[in-house]
C-alpha cells in the first residue's frame, strides 16, 4: 500500500537566537572512513556528522551508505544527547558535509541562521517521491528547502501483548480507565509506567500528550511559540493531571535512561511505556511480534485523541560543506525509496518517509504505525522540535527533570518557566 500522508500543514514559526554550549562536535566520535561506505566514486570524499548513535540506527546508517557508490564517505557518530546540545557551536566550527537533523522548526532555525545549505535543486528532482506535507517540513520560512526527510515514528502507549491477554488487560479509550488500568497493574505486582528521564527528553513526550489532550493541538503550539503563559490555569492542569499519574510512574526515573526503561517492558517488568516506537530496538528481533500499542486514551472530549507526536528525521548539508556536490549526491541516496526500505527493515521503530517507499514488508508494528499517523487530524514534531533549542535545552529539560522530581512544587515551577521564557521569546 502507500504510505499515507502523515503531516498535516502549519505554519512553523521560528527562533531568532542560536542556544550557546560549550562543546563542538567535530572529533567526539570516529571520523574514520565508515567501513561500510567507502563508495570510491568521482564525487571525492563526503563526510558525514551522525547522531545515530545507539546499535541499531548506527548500523542502518552504516547499511544505507555502504549502497552510496558515488563517492567515499567518512561517518563521524556522536552521542545523540550530546549532538543535539551542541549543534549550534558545530555548525559554526568545523562540521562535516551533511548532518542528521530534524525536519519543521528546528530545521528552519539553522537554515535562517544562515547554517546549512540551499537544496531546492535537489528537491526538483526528489519531490515527486513526497508528500506535500513532508515538502512543507522541509522547507525553510523563505520558501527553499533545506531538509531531505528519512524516517519518522509515531509516539503511543506501548505494551507487550502476551502478558496483557495473561492478566486479561484491555487497552483504555479515558484518562479514567487508563487510571483504573494502572491500579490494577500495581495490584498485580507490575509496575504500571515505564519511565525514564536520564537524558531529560523522553518527559517531554508526556508532557506534549497530556497539553495536547487537555488543551488541545493549537495551544499546545501557540505555547510552544512563546505566545501563552506557562502560568496559564490550563498549564497548571497538564502538571495536575500527570502529578496524578505520578504514582504509577516507574521510580527513580531521573538515574534511568529509556533503552532501561524500555528494557524493562521488555522483561515484563512494566506493563506500559508512553514513548516513540524505537522502542522496538530494546526489543529481542524474537519478542517483537509481541509489542503492540494504543494511542494516549481522551481526557477533553473537544479533543479526544486527534493530536499524536510523530518527529520526521532526515539530513541537511552544513554551510561549511567542503563537498557540497557530494552532499547533494549523498542526499539524493538517502531520498530513494530504496534506501528508506533498508533502513525500516533494519530498524523496527521507523517508518519510510518516502511515500513510494514500499510497505509491504513492513512487520504488524509498523502498519499500525502507520496507520496511527494516517488518522490522528494533527501531527507534532515533539517538544524540543517545535519550539526554540534555547529553550527547550536550558529551560524545559531541567524545569521537567525538576517537576519530575518534585512533583507537588508546580505553581514556582511554572512561574520559573514563565520568567525565563519571557527573557528568551522576546
Amino acid at each position: 500500500m502507500d504510505q499515507p500522508s502523515p503531516i498535516s500543514r502549519r505554519n512553523l514559526i521560528l527562533g531568532a537566537a542560536a542556544f550557546g554550549v560549550p562543546a563542538v562536535l567535530a572529533g567526539c566520535g570516529s571520523d574514520a572512513p565508515s567501513p561500510t561506505g567507502q563508495g570510491g566514486g568521482g564525487l571525492g570524499t563526503v563526510t558525514i556528522g551522525s547522531n545515530a548513535s545507539d546499535e541499531i540506527p548506527k548500523k542502518t546508517l552504516d547499511t544505507v551508505v555502504k549502497g552510496f557508490t558515488q563517492a567515499t564517505t567518512r561517518i563521524n557518530t556522536v552521542d545523540h544527547n550530546t549532538f543535539q546540545e551542541n549543534i549550534n557551536r558545530y555548525l559554526r566550527g568545523t562540521p562535516e558535509d551533511v548532518f542528521t537533523w530534524f525536519a519543521g522548526y528546528r530545521m528552519q532555525f539553522f537554515a535562517e541562521q544562515g547554517l546549512a545549505v540551499d537544496i531546492s535543486d535537489v528537491w526538483q528532482e526528489i519531490g515527486g517521491d513526497y508528500t506535500q506535507a513532508f515538502k512543507d517540513q522541509s522547507t525553510g520560512v523563505d520558501g527553499k528547502q533545506y531538509f531531505v526527510p528519512f524516517t519518522y515514528y509515531p509516539w503511543a502507549v506501548f505494551y507487550r501483548k502476551s502478558l496483557w491477554q495473561e492478566r486479561g488487560y484491555e487497552p483504555p479509550a479515558t484518562l479514567d480507565e487508563f487510571t483504573a488500568l494502572a491500579r490494577k497493574m500495581k495490584a498485580d505486582g507490575i509496575v504500571p509506567i515505564a519511565f525514564a528521564d536520564k537524558d531529560g527528553w523522553p518527559a517531554m513526550g508526556t508532557f506534549d500528550i497530556l497539553n495536547m489532550r487537555i488543551n488541545g493541538y493549537d495551544f499546545h503550539i501557540s505555547l510552544m511559540a512563546g505566545k501563552e503563559s506557562w502560568t496559564d490555569p490550563r498549564v497548571r492542569q497538564v502538571f495536575d493531571t500527570w502529578r496524578g499519574l505520578m504514582e504509577f510512574h516507574q521510580p527513580a526515573a531521573l538515574g534511568r535512561t529509556w533503552q532501561e526503561a524500555g528494557q524493562s517492558l521488555a522483561q515484563k517488568k512494566t506493563g506500559m511505556y508512553l514513548l516513540g516506537m524505537f522502542v522496538a530496538q530494546q526489543f529481542p528481533e524474537a519478542d517483537r511480534d509481541d509489542l503492540d500499542f494504543f494511542t494516549f486514551p481522551e481526557i477533553n472530549p473537544a479533543y479526544g485523541t486527534d493530536s499524536i507526536d510523530a518527529p520526521i528525521d532526515g539530513y541537511m548539508i552544513s554551510a561549511k560543506a567542503k563537498n557540497v556536490a557530494g552532499a547533494k549526491a549523498l542526499i539524493k541516496h538517502f531520498a530513494q525509496a530504496s534506501s528508506q526500505n533498508v533502513a525500516t527493515k533494519l530498524d523496527p521503530g521507523t517508518l519510510a518517509a518516502s511515500s513510494k517507499a514500499d510497505t509491504s514488508g513492513y512487520s504488524a508494528l509498523q502498519k499500525r504505525g502507520a496507520e496511527l499517523v494516517s488518522k490522528a487530524t494533527h501531527i507534532a514534531q515533539f517538544l524540543d522540535r517545535d519550539t526554540r533549542p534555547d529553550f527547550a535545552s536550558t529551560v524545559m529539560i531541567p524545569s521537567l527533570q525538576t517537576f519530575v522530581g518534585e512533583p507537588n512544587e508546580i505553581d514556582p515551577l511554572l512561574a520559573a518557566i514563565e520568567k525565563q521564557k519571557a527573557n528568551i521569546f522576546r
